[in-house]
This record gives structure tokens, sequence and C-alpha cells, in this order.
């Protein structure tokens, strides 16, 4: 009788059980460091260093030694009502900008999405505000703004509707002169996420529905809307941290002026930084405005992984 020995090798097809007993594939960072080196050295790093200077006495040209006092400047930031006011500031900004830029983008995209005439001119002069800095906008609406020769000016001249004011320097009309830019400003990349979403959409499902004589409403409201859901949910909370931590528009615009009535809070921590030369209580804003922020980024992946669960669990 003949003996017949079994092959060790595995036949094609089957998975090496010895390779999937191995650890995981160290050689495979090697390949990621190349990217994780500049987030640690440019993102991570700072914002430990930051975390630190927040609990030390640093300021500006000071001679002593830089002396680590604890919760000291978060306890004086409790304090600080002149902080708490930018943040109730920064907070009217954020929900002023994004609700209406939302709501325009979502119009915009609706219109591009249509087989129309011109659309691709169209959509290419709608990204136009996102290719521009910030800092050639703010200029450029400082000259709309100009009460002496700015076209909004001249335009109210021309139609009687009154001699024009300084919308910049007045304490009533500042921070609603500065929200319209950020909404002109911040509208093109929410219109680009909604188009996208919009053209994932079957166009099958819009076509049954009005074959089932279902209106432009209803079908925006049964068909595009649940499609189009996790894009608006995404891009609203990234405008809401975007907005909230906007710098340079404001800046150029008003510097916080007048009377503060457009500090927002990142102005707040600049000018404690590099006017006052307060590095420790600057840093603490930091911390605090980076809690905020982490918070509405937990509450929001929370709410998506709810919603992806209770998908899951409805398929």
């Amino acid at each position: 009788m003949t003996s017949v020995t079994e092959s060790r090798r595995p036949a094609r097809g089957a998975p090496d059980r010895d390779r999937s007993r191995r650890g995981p594939d160290h050689g495979a960072w090697f390949l990621v460091l190349p990217a994780l080196i500049p987030i640690l050295v440019l993102s991570v790093g700072p914002l430990l260093y930051g975390i630190l200077l927040a609990f030390t006495d640093a300021q500006s040209g000071r001679t002593e030694p830089t002396q680590w006092i604890g919760s000291l400047n978060f306890q004086d930031l409790l304090h600080d009502t002149l902080f708490w006011k930018s943040f109730r500031i920064g907070l009217l900004w954020a929900v002023g900008v994004t609700v209406p830029q939302f709501l325009l983008a979502l119009g915009l995209a609706l219109l591009l999405n249509q087989n129309l005439r011109m659309r691709w001119p169209a959509r290419a002069l709608a990204i136009i505000p996102w290719a521009m800095p910030e800092v050639v906008v703010g200029i450029m609406w400082r000259l709309v703004y100009n009460p002496d020769a700015g076209i909004l000016n001249e335009t109210l001249r021309d139609l009687g509707l009154g001699d024009g004011r300084d919308w910049l320097s007045g304490l009533a009309t500042a921070l609603p002169a500065v929200i319209v830019v950020g909404v002109w400003a911040g509208m093109p990349q929410t219109t680009v996420a909604l188009l996208a979403g919009l053209q994932n959409t079957p166009r099958e499902l819009h076509e049954a529905a009005a074959v089932d004589g279902a209106g432009a409403w209803r079908r925006f409201r049964t068909v595009t809307w649940p499609a189009l859901r996790p894009v608006a949910l995404a891009i609203t909370a990234l405008n809401l941290i975007w907005n909230f931590n906007s710098f340079a528009l404001v800046y150029v615009l008003t510097s916080g002026g007048p009377g503060g009535r457009t500090r927002l809070p990142m102005l707040f921590a600049y000018e404690e930084a590099f006017r006052y030369g307060q590095f420790g209580y600057a840093a603490a804003m930091g911390c605090v405005m980076v809690a905020v922020i982490s918070i509405v980024l937990a509450v929001f992946l929370a709410g998506r992984l709810k919603g992806g669960l209770k998908g899951g669990d409805e398929a």
C-alpha cells in the first residue's frame, strides 16, 4: 500500500492562516510617516504647547522665567465679561452666517442641478468667491461699504433711498454688514457640497414620484431631502466650526470694531496675545474655544452614529 502525504501548501484561493496569525504589519507605518510627521509637527505639537502655555503666566517682554500658575488663567477667564461678550458675538456670527449660507446655497444648488442653458459657466462663476483669499474679499467689500464712494451707497443715492451711511462703523450695522460678507464668501463650498449630493440622487426616483403625481415640493420633501440630509448635516457642522473660528475676514473688515461689536473670540485672543503680550491668558482662551468645538463635533458624531445604527437596524 502506498502512503500519500498531504501537502502543507494551502490551496489556491484559500486564506493563509499563518499570515492571519501574524501581528499588524509594522512596515506600513513607514508609508504613513510622510503624512503623519507634518500633522504631528504643525498641528498636534502646537496644540499641546498651547494647552501647556495656558497653565503658565507667559508674557512678552518679561525678564523673569515663566512660572506654572495652574488654573489661574481659567479662573480669570470665567470672570472676564469682555471675553464672554465676544463669545456670544462669535456664536451669533456663526449661526447668522451658517443658516442663510445654507439656505441660499441650497437654492443655488437646486438651480444649478437643473438642465438649463449655460449652467456650466454658471457653476464656474458660483465658486469664484471660494477661490479668492479672505484678505482680498475683505478689501473688496470695504470698498463696497465705503461711505463716500462705495457702490452700495451710490446705488442707494441713485434710487433715492437716502444719502448712505458708514456701514462698517455704525454700532447697529457693523455686525449685519460683516455677516453679509461672511455669507457671500462661504456660500460656494456649501453649494458645491450640496450640488454633489443632488447629483448622486437617482433621477429614476424623481421620475417615479412625478408619474405618481407628486409636485415639486413633495418630490423635494420625500425624495431629494432624504438623500441630501447626510451631506447637509456634514457641511452645516463644518460651516459652524469654520465660521466660529473666523479671523482674517472680520479682521480686515472691522478689526473687531466699532466698540467691540464684531470682536469674535479669535480676534479677542489675538489682541491679548500680540497686542498686550498675555500669551498664557490667550492660550487659555484658545483652550476654551477648542473645548467648545470638540463638544460640537462630539454631538455631531454622536448624532451621525445614532442615525447610522438606526439605518442599519432598519436594513
